[in-house]
Parts: C-alpha cells; sequence; structure tokens
C-alpha cells in the first residue's frame, strides 16, 4: 500500500493513499461507486451523486458536492465534515493492470498537519474496508 503526505503552498496540506486488488477494473469501479462502497468511504445515508455540480449530505453530516464523475476512471469532490470549518477536495481514482485494479483516494486542502495525519489514517482505514468488502464479493 502507498502512501504519500505532503504540503504545497497551492494546496496546503494534501495526503494520499492507494492499493491494489486482485479485481477487474469494471467489477471494482462498480463497487466503489455503488450503495455498499460508497458508504464505507464517503459516509452512511447517502448515494454518490453521478454528475457535476449536484450536492450530497451523509448521515453523519458529511457535505460537499461532485465537481466530476468519469465513469470507470475518476470522482473528485468537495468533502467538508460537520466540524470542519473549510472544504477539503477528495478524488478517487481507478487504475487497472490486468485482472487487478489500484485504487487511489487523495485528499487536499487540509487545515494543517494534525489534519493530514487525521485523514491519513482515516484513507488508510477506509482502503482497508474496502479492501476487505471486494474480497468477499
Amino acid at each position: 500500500m502507498g502512501k504519500d503526505v505532503r504540503s504545497t503552498a497551492e494546496t496546503r496540506w494534501q495526503v494520499g493513499v492507494s492499493r491494489t486488488v486482485p479485481h477487474a477494473l469494471g467489477d471494482a469501479w462498480d463497487f466503489l461507486v455503488g450503495r455498499d462502497g460508497v458508504q464505507i468511504w464517503l459516509g452512511p445515508g447517502t448515494e454518490l451523486p453521478r454528475e457535476g455540480g449536484v450536492s450530497y449530505e451523509t448521515a453523519n453530516g458529511t457535505t460537499g458536492q461532485v465537481d466530476r464523475f468519469t465513469p470507470g476512471e475518476a470522482v473528485r469532490l468537495t468533502w467538508r465534515p460537520k466540524d470542519w470549518e473549510h472544504d477539503s477536495t477528495v478524488q478517487l481514482t481507478v487504475s487497472a493492470s490486468g485482472q487487478k485494479t489500484t485504487v487511489k483516494f487523495e485528499q487536499d486542502s487540509l487545515a494543517d498537519a494534525d489534519e493530514r495525519a487525521e485523514q491519513r489514517a482515516y484513507w488508510t482505514d477506509v482502503i482497508e474496508h474496502l479492501a476487505a468488502a471486494l474480497a468477499e464479493r
């Protein structure tokens, strides 16, 4: 599993977590953007909008708006938990290599090193749960 954590002048703090799973891209993508996958990574109680400009809110109060939804490739959206005073941007991407798929989450516009560490732990946990759920399929 790869992890990348850094700070840049343009995006403040950012983090990235990836994992390769033994599933074809189409199967992995369908799970990630389907109800069960979305509940794991975006949050409970919402459907992932499948077009840009559409807002969402999860049962736990995370809000945002989809910027881009490219089927089989990527989702980019704003992400703001209810206890944050700012938006961040999350991007989910998938890429294939044979019958394996690399799933990557990147989040930028994080406030500081503490928030970055918190989000790295969050996305690491998310990607482990996604991999386990895919393994059960």
